[in-house]
């Protein structure tokens, strides 16, 4: 008796966040432009923003506004409900924030990540999140 084979399964989705947060020194705060990087998986931000405001520190706040460059992502609601909570969703065009994400916290402050393209290889991607950290650029 032989069996009919198996359909095969589809590759496991991509799991885990690519963060790296620059550390943060209230001295320098002004001088520091970036304050860390994500590589996410894909341009798809209702899938992606979960992720990302579930890894970052709770110093940071509870996160209720993010901007985004609009032309960038492919899904991009203009308000998302994260871990029970709203989340406002903003739209720029704006070329400085073409590979940015500006976080705002109320009472907290505001974050900038630098967004690495989800097509970049390892080795370009550790390498741009090396210099967010440490350069701030």
């Amino acid at each position: 008796m032989t069996s009919a084979p198996t359909p095969a399964s589809p590759p496991p989705a991509p799991s885990g966040v690519r963060l790296r947060l620059a550390a943060q020194q209230h001295a320098d705060r002004t001088a520091r432009r970036i304050d860390g990087a994500w590589w996410p998986w894909t341009y798809d931000l209702a899938a992606e923003l979960p992720g990302l405001l579930g890894e970052l520190p709770c110093a940071w706040g509870r996160i209720s506004s993010v901007r985004v460059d609009g032309g960038g992502w492919t899904a991009c609601p203009e308000r998302m409900i994260v871990a029970g909570q709203p989340v406002r969703v903003r739209r720029t065009q704006s070329p400085k924030a073409f590979h940015a994400l500006c976080l705002l916290a109320p009472g907290r402050g505001r974050w900038d990540l630098l967004v690495v393209p989800p097509g970049a290889t390892e080795a370009e991607a550790g390498r741009l999140m090396e210099r967010a950290v440490t350069q701030g650029t």
